[in-house]
């Protein structure tokens, strides 16, 4: 469990690329055969990554966040980005095809995640958050995900946003989660930018080609820096910061939530013109 402790918004005047990576940024979830997680203090949410091979990757110790189980205070969900597989939730399997998400609610005591086939392995992505209510795990496939639409084409922003994680969905305590994805010719995402005071969020970018990259823009509006992403990569961004991204070739990212609310019109926009 790696720790990320955030940073205030004068604090990013003091740092190069190699310390807003640091505390920005989480790379290298994604490995054959780990499971691998970081704990950030922004709303205390912990992203991961499991790529199981020929065995069964498993957690559910709660020794990295106080507690005797992962879940006795917490809620989470997976979403598969690879290969089919499955999870085994205190023994009760689910399958999870490419493009699913699980919730996995507060109380569980062990999880299990397995690959469907070496050749073409799960790539699990998690987002935990705390949480004070049960909600019961389930599996949320792409076609029951809510799916709306933004931007323009003739400006590059068109993109499909799929709630999967969502009091209209798939109801949680705090944690909001979906996929975005841009059609192809598009480029940018989250046009404009904008600010959510009351929630973070965090974004894993992929199934971008090795030789591409997405710029992720953050920081304040009047005082902006980029990071640049590679596939797999992972984005802690906190309140108060804007978001938005440009990509080289094709991408689409997972992002999560979790703050005050889950009002995900709760957003105050930036125009472009006003960025520094």
């Amino acid at each position: 469990m790696d720790i990320r402790y955030g940073a205030s918004p004068g604090d990013i005047d003091n740092m190069n690329t190699d310390r807003l990576r640091a505390e920005f940024m989480v790379e290298g979830i994604f490995q054959p055969g780990q499971i691998r997680m970081a704990y950030t203090h922004l709303d205390r949410m912990i992203v991961g990554g499991a790529v199981p091979m020929e065995a069964p990757l498993e957690f559910g110790d709660g020794a990295d966040v106080g507690t005797p189980h992962f879940f006795d205070a917490r809620e989470a969900g997976i979403a598969n980005l690879g290969g089919p597989g499955r999870a085994e939730i205190d023994g009760s399997r689910f399958d999870l095809p490419s493009r699913a998400c699980l919730y996995v609610g507060r109380g569980t005591k062990s999880v299990r995640l397995s690959s469907d086939t070496q050749d073409n392995p799960a790539r699990f992505y998690l987002n935990s958050v705390p949480a004070g209510a049960d909600h019961p795990t389930r599996v949320i496939t792409r076609d029951e995900a809510k799916m709306v639409e933004f931007g323009q084409r003739n400006r590059g922003n068109f993109r499909q946003l799929r709630m999967y994680i969502h009091p209209e969905v798939g109801p949680s305590c705090l944690l909001l989660m979906g996929i975005t994805d841009l059609p192809e010719g598009q480029v940018w995402n989250t046009q404009p930018p904008h600010l959510h005071e009351r929630r973070m969020e965090a974004y894993c970018y992929f199934d971008l080609d090795e030789a591409d990259r997405v710029f992720h823009f953050m920081g304040r509006p009047d005082n902006t820096r980029h990071l640049v992403i590679r596939n797999g990569d992972v984005v802690l961004s906190p309140a108060w910061s804007i978001h938005m991204g440009a990509g080289t070739g094709p991408y689409a990212f997972v992002w999560g939530m979790t703050g005050e609310n889950q009002a995900y019109e709760d957003v105050s926009p930036v125009p472009v013109s006003e960025l520094r």
